[in-house]
């Protein structure tokens, strides 16, 4: 298996549908598929907001590389 590309990130993401007080709604994870960690999240706000720090984060290294 060749190394990762710099700033290469890659999740098994899995969705399903819940029920809360409001109804339905979407429940998700991802895992890691280097590290085989799992996040949960309650909502899809809550997993674009993970993926936005996720990819913000790995952005600014790449920069500071470069730099």
């Amino acid at each position: 298996m060749s190394a990762p590309m710099p700033g290469y990130i890659a999740y098994l993401l899995r969705l399903w549908p819940a029920h809360d007080a409001q109804g339905m709604c979407w429940r998700a994870s991802v895992q890691d598929v280097r590290t085989g960690q799992r996040q949960g999240f309650a909502n899809l706000e809550a997993l674009f907001e993970f993926l936005l720090d996720r990819t913000e984060a790995v952005s600014d290294l790449t920069a500071e590389e470069k730099g």
